[in-house]
């Protein structure tokens, strides 16, 4: 409590700050406070008391934050995720190639709403794909968000307010339907990829996309190991990352499953078991049931500089420096310097192809010179060659692709597209389609496909060996009706496998 002390001619206020710590009542100038009477210096110093007592238990004030560029921030948020690796490569390349070239040196608090939707414009007008920008301005979104939580910023300006603008907007940037096949376009495209590459790898790897309904990476990563006599066991992966490696992980939200194969893909797979010898892949020192069907990078043997090296110098991804060498308009001048400075500092020179098979198949090269092809007829551009049809020689049917030098001279015949807009992927939506059409149990068909149901209903579901014999029975149909309409095409074929199976043979 407050009180007065007498000074002679006035008083003064006096008032308790802390145990044996006193203060005196001070006017705006910060001098002592003179007062005439005792009652008014008392009166003084009990608000100040008050005033002490509410300041000592008012918690401190929290520093104001520094204030960090776009670039610092990302960086440094990148480096404390700790997700999968194709995770962290797809986070990566969102940041370098989309994000950093608009809002690297833009401080975090700078940012609006209306700066993002200038850059998603920009982006649209450079002709990418809706999906893609969505994504991209999703990571965005999460890198803001973390900044909002960090004290940077006072709300997230990448977020979207829901149900803005026109209703015909959504319909307009929705993505097409996924294009499936049939069994029969399964068995037609799977001859084609065979021809392509010349051997039955590639049929047998099709016909099972398309009739278990695996991912890419789950057939890449498929070990001979996990063949069984009526199943195949889905344990591992293979992700590719922008180095090039192949990443070996576990299957996508660890969707392991034993997958019932009917007779005739059993007979395939052991088949393949056999083709794929004993040797094992150098990179994991594992059996693979299959092997990539083009040339191998000769760049892990080459001395010298990799482009995995010119990336760690420059700070940036193995993409950001594909970019560099090939689209040098895509990156921003600041980090194109530094890879180029990176390159030059090693001498790091591009690699040329081996004349050896790569260890794996690759996505890229799959899908674009032996699927595409496969079910279009047609080669895609590839600069400097336009698109252009596969040239074949007419006899035997369907048709063996003519190679080397002057072939587009020596064709005498083109394919008719099977089924166009197809992916790989496509056959996953394909064998899903095939399981509805049959009427296939719920359950059964997300064990296939690694989809999980957290419903009510599908605990209550439960699949029996009866369910597992009907999907077989229905598969192995929808394969011998394929293989009779193909017999009627033609009653062989060159593709080994197949000649086999068209004129009798298991």
């Amino acid at each position: 409590m407050g009180f007065a002390e007498n000074r002679g001619t006035y008083w003064r206020g006096r008032y308790k700050i802390a145990p044996g710590n006193y203060g005196t009542v001070q006017d705006e100038n910060g001098k002592t406070k003179r007062f005439k009477t005792k009652r008014a210096a008392e009166k003084a110093a009990n608000v100040a008391e008050e005033k002490a007592a509410e300041e000592a238990a008012r918690p401190p004030a929290a520093p104001e934050p520094e204030r960090m560029t776009f670039g610092e921030y990302a960086s440094a948020w990148y480096e404390d995720q700790d997700l999968a690796a194709s995770t962290m490569q797809n986070y990566r390349r969102h940041i370098e190639e989309h994000l950093l070239p608009e809002f690297e040196d833009v401080y975090l608090d700078e940012i609006t709403k209306g700066a993002v939707d200038a850059w998603e414009r920009r982006e649209r007008e450079r002709d990418y794909a809706p999906s893609s920008i969505k994504t991209w301005r999703g990571t965005l979104h999460l890198i803001l968000a973390d900044a909002v939580d960090a004290g940077l910023h006072d709300s997230n300006p990448a977020s979207r307010r829901r149900g803005r603008g026109k209703r015909a907007g959504r319909s307009r940037n929705r993505s097409r339907e996924k294009v499936i096949t049939t069994g029969l376009g399964i068995l037609l495209i799977a001859e084609r990829t065979a021809l392509l590459s010349g051997r039955d790898d590639e049929f047998v790897g099709v016909v099972l996309k398309g009739y278990t309904g695996m991912r890419w990476g789950e057939i890449v990563g498929l070990e001979a190991e996990f063949i069984r006599p009526a199943s195949v066991r889905v344990e591992w992966q293979l992700y590719e990352l922008d180095s090039g490696e192949m990443h070996r992980c576990p299957p996508k939200d660890d969707s392991y499953r034993t997958l019932d194969t009917p007779p005739f893909l059993a007979r395939l797979l052991a088949g393949q078991v056999v083709r794929a010898g004993t040797k094992p892949c150098e990179c994991h020192g594992l059996r693979y049931l299959f092997s990539g069907h083009g040339a191998a990078n000769g760049a892990a043997r080459r001395p010298g500089a990799k482009l995995v090296d010119v990336a760690r110098a420059a700070g940036v991804s193995t993409g950001t420096v594909s970019n560099v060498l090939n689209r040098p308009h895509a990156v921003a001048p600041d980090t194109r310097s530094r890879v180029e400075k990176a390159i030059a500092d090693l001498g790091y020179i591009r690699y040329w192809p081996s004349g050896e098979n790569a260890a794996h198949w690759r996505r890229n090269g799959f899908a674009t010179w032996l699927f595409h092809p496969a079910t279009t007829g047609w080669y895609p551009k590839k600069a400097p060659e336009e698109a252009r049809p596969v040239p074949l020689l007419a006899e035997p049917w369907p048709g063996i692709p003519a190679r080397g030098r002057g072939a587009a001279g020596r064709a005498e015949a083109h394919w008719l597209p099977i089924q166009r807009g197809l992916t790989p992927h496509g056959l996953r939506h394909t064998h899903k389609t095939l399981m509805d059409g049959f009427g296939t149990p719920p359950k059964l068909k997300d064990e296939r496909m690694g989809h999980e149901d957290g419903s009510v209903q599908a605990r209550y579901s439960h699949i029996t060996p009866e369910m597992r014999s009907r999907l077989m029975d229905d598969l192995t149909a929808e394969w011998d009706a394929a293989l009779e309409a193909r017999r009627r095409m033609s009653p062989g074929s060159p593709v080994g496998v197949l000649d086999t199976l068209l004129r009798g043979g298991q």
